[in-house]
């Protein structure tokens, strides 16, 4: 996979800032064309009174108006500073749907964690899950907590040998060329007596360029695969984590891996993610 386009989300969040730092230091990297795609979901709460919904369309309106002009004028001028041509986007239509079709354009796509604790994102709960499952393309998920210090310096790989791992090790290999440590990590449910489960893809990985470890462990009694991975992260001081998305791609029947989903709510670092 080359990078020659990349879409980052934005909305009405604090978050939107680091997103677009993030996202042009990577269009620098690469040479790529950076997308700036606003979406928003509208505000589920009306007014009771029947005589009032008129005045809360009309000023909810305005808001988001000026909300969206707010988001333009700063994404744009991030681009300047950078030094980078880049696009805004503000499609009309229902949010997810949206950002899944104009997704379907870009090489990769950077999304932003849910935040339970900001509510001016209006962007839903399965927002990043439902894109990401459902656009075709890898994503690069960040957390919100915290800032993005250093990126694919030290990279693990959580590495099963599904179809949805091979995807997403294929689809990271612009990312991690020039990581100085990478980690190909299988976590067995059940110890087996074979060989490490990610050799070979270490030697895959290494016709590519890229030098790469491998780890095989134990999950013990009761600890999730998730959990495992997690403490790894802490361990090896990962600055990025790649992984296979797994659940029913289909937004109505959202039904997600307990890993994906483990790491979708727990992330301490970027997750890259393909489905």
């Amino acid at each position: 996979m080359t990078c020659k386009t990349l879409l980052v989300q934005l909305d009405d969040s604090p978050h939107s800032a680091a997103r677009t730092d993030f996202a042009l230091d990577l269009a620098r990297q690469y040479g790529a064309h950076l997308i700036g795609l606003y979406v928003v979901c509208q505000e589920l709460t009306r007014p009771i009174f029947l005589h009032a919904e008129g005045t809360w369309v009309t000023t909810s309106e305005r808001r988001r108006h000026v909300n969206r002009e707010t988001a333009e004028a700063r994404f744009l001028a991030a681009g300047e500073r950078a030094g980078l041509a880049v696009e805004w986007r503000a499609p009309a239509g229902p949010a997810v749907e949206t950002a899944i079709l104009h997704a379907r354009h870009a090489d990769l796509l950077i999304l932003g964690q849910y935040d339970p604790w900001e509510s001016s994102s209006y962007v839903s709960l399965h927002f990043v899950e439902d894109v990401v499952m459902s656009s075709g393309r890898p994503a690069i998920v960040l957390p919100f907590a915290g800032a993005v210090r250093s990126f694919a310096q030290s990279v693990l790989i959580a590495w099963d040998g599904s179809r949805e791992s091979a995807r997403s090790v294929a689809d990271a290999l612009p990312v991690i060329k020039a990581a100085k440590f990478v980690t190909v990590m299988t976590v067995q449910q059940h110890p087996s007596s074979g060989g490490p489960a990610g050799l070979d893809i270490a030697g895959w990985l290494d016709r590519h360029g890229i030098n790469a470890g491998f780890a095989d462990t134990a999950a013990g009694d009761g600890v999730s695969t998730g959990a495992v991975l997690l403490n790894m992260v802490a361990d090896l001081r990962a600055d990025l984590l790649v992984m296979g998305a797994y659940g029913h791609p289909r937004i109505q029947e959202r039904l997600l891996g307990g890993v994906t989903d483990t790491m979708l709510h727990s992330m301490t670092v970027p997750v890259l993610m393909s489905h």
